[in-house]
């Protein structure tokens, strides 16, 4: 069970080792107890959902090929009582009517979710409108990380988007989402209060070939944070992201093409 609590680098040859090393020990990412009922906590990014858009992600051929098929078996092995963060680009849709049919089919998914933004997901909007979004259709079992926490057992749930400060050419409008993501994400890890362990959860990677969020990061240490995930990433820039302890904190990158499509065990 979870408890929502608001307010209240490994680079060139180093890192191609890493990633053969991560991408051999992903194995089918959901474990079973004797009985087969799947209980944990997962996390995946990158669904980057288009029912109600004509964008379907297929057209990379690939691992894309038939993804919604593929999410669909890899979330069948998570139970009702199972909670999934999606870090990021769930869906294409430019506003609610666009998106949707993709959180009815996340809905339908087995297990409880919690969504964070990506840079894609051009339909988020406030907590509150996002509440009354997933009510007024029906959609349950999703909840939003967004200045807040989460608690999975004794375990607090706390990320935001985050930032690569070369995605803009623009210094200071990029200096300005940086301050507001890091605020974010300070603020997520406050609601955490005395909790033991924080794990956080990013769409952009905190580290990333030679690129180092030293903000992000100094938050993170600033908490005690020692584990990651992310997504972002695809298909050849699989190969700069970085894995495994670095500086203290373990990296682990959850995008969906990477790990096939199939949630990855947290806890």
């Amino acid at each position: 069970m979870f408890i929502n609590r608001f307010d209240l680098h490994v680079c060139g040859v180093k890192c191609i080792i890493a990633y053969i090393a991560y991408r051999s020990f992903l194995g089918a990412g959901c474990g079973a107890n004797g009985s087969g009922v799947v209980l944990g906590l997962f996390a995946i990014g990158d669904l980057h959902l288009s029912f109600g858009v004509d964008k379907p992600m297929d057209i990379f051929g690939g691992g894309w090929d038939n993804y919604v098929d593929k999410i669909s078996e890899g979330f069948s092995a998570l139970g009702p009582d199972d909670v999934c963060v999606l870090c990021g680009d769930t869906s294409w849709g430019m506003s609610f009517e666009e998106c949707v049919d993709d959180f009815k089919f996340i809905g339908g998914l087995p297990g409880r979710k919690i969504i964070l933004k990506g840079n894609h997901d051009y339909w988020w909007a406030t907590a509150a409108k996002l509440k009354a979004f997933f009510v007024n259709n029906g959609i349950e079992g999703i909840e939003i990380l967004n200045n807040n926490c989460f608690f999975y057992e004794d375990v607090a749930i706390c990320g935001t988007r985050g930032w690569f400060l070369d995605e803009v050419s623009d210094a200071a409008h990029s200096a300005k989402i940086m301050a507001r993501e890091t605020s974010r994400l300070r603020a997520s890890l406050v609601a955490a209060g005395g909790a033991g362990v924080k794990f956080c959860f990013f769409h952009y990677p905190p580290r990333f070939n030679d690129f180092v969020c030293r903000d992000i990061i100094a938050v993170m240490n600033e908490f005690g944070v020692r584990n990651c995930w992310y997504g972002h990433v695809h298909g050849y820039g699989h190969r700069f992201a970085v894995f495994g302890e670095v500086e203290g904190i373990t990296y682990k990158m959850v995008s969906a093409d990477f790990v096939d499509f199939v949630p990855q065990r947290v806890l």
